[in-house]
Parts: structure tokens; C-alpha cells; sequence
């Protein structure tokens, strides 16, 4: 990601945090919407899980200029996935549902470059996510050391 797309994310991220609990359910809302088969993976309040993802979020946006702080989590929080049975094409449901969500929040605010910017957003966290849960070993540290000699 760029500078400037880093700014783009964590500008209008900031507006959504107001509206968290509306943005939750949106968000929710719409990934049932397209794919009904994922809501057997909340059997939890979905309020409660909503205030999850939105502390989640507000985390890795407000984290994204030292990501590599971050990666380690974003990796283990892949490896929660796997457990949830996580198919990689539903971070392509994830994503459409996250973006429909921070256009109906940000309405006039969501121009195509914030959407371009949350895009790449999305696409590098999805990929640390899903290379936490396809590795096989439960080990961070050897997962970067091998990506080093990649």
C-alpha cells in the first residue's frame, strides 16, 4: 500500500467509528445476504461479534503504517479461522460485504481511490490470514523466516 492509501483507510475508517454498531450490522447484514451458508459460523451473539470486528478492524487500520507489528496477529487470527473451516473464497464475500458497508457509511466520502485504497487494505490482510491458516506448522516465526527466503 501506498502513503497516501494508508491515509485513505484510517481517514474513513475514522468516520466509520462513530457509527460502529450500525456498520457491524450493515456488514453482517450483507454477508448473509451473499452467502447465507456463513451465518452457521455465528452461533454467538452477533452483536457481540460485531463489536469484535469493529475493535479488530479499528486495530489493523489504526496499525497499518507499522504493519509488520501487526502481522503476527493477523496471521494467528488466520489460524483461528481454519478451525472455523474458513473456504478462501469467502474473504471474496468478506471484502464485498466490507466494501458495500463503508459505501453505505461513508456515502459521497467513498470515492473510487478510498475504495481502490481499502481494497488493497483488504487483500493484504486476507493474504497474511490465509497463509496463517493454510501453513501447517502453528509457528509465526518459522512461516516469516520462510517467506525471507522466498
Amino acid at each position: 500500500m501506498t502513503p497516501v492509501q494508508v491515509e485513505l483507510v484510517q481517514s474513513s475508517w475514522e468516520k466509520v467509528v462513530p457509527i460502529a454498531k450500525q456498520a457491524a450490522d450493515l456488514f453482517y447484514g450483507r454477508l448473509f445476504e451473499l452467502n447465507p451458508q456463513l451465518k452457521r459460523l455465528f452461533k454467538d451473539d452477533i452483536d457481540e461479534q460485531g463489536k469484535k470486528l469493529m475493535q479488530i478492524l479499528t486495530t489493523v487500520v489504526r496499525g497499518l503504517k507499522q504493519f509488520d507489528r501487526l502481522e503476527m496477529a493477523v496471521w494467528q487470527l488466520g489460524r483461528r479461522h481454519q478451525v472455523y473451516r474458513i473456504a478462501p473464497e469467502d474473504f471474496n464475500t468478506v471484502a464485498e460485504a466490507l466494501l458495500w458497508t463503508l459505501e453505505q457509511g461513508l456515502q459521497r466520502a467513498f470515492t473510487p481511490d478510498v475504495k481502490q485504497a481499502w481494497v488493497e487494505a483488504h487483500t493484504i490482510v486476507a493474504s497474511v490470514m490465509q497463509a496463517g491458516m493454510s501453513y501447517d506448522y502453528a509457528n509465526f516465526d518459522k512461516w516469516k523466516a520462510a517467506q525471507s527466503m522466498d
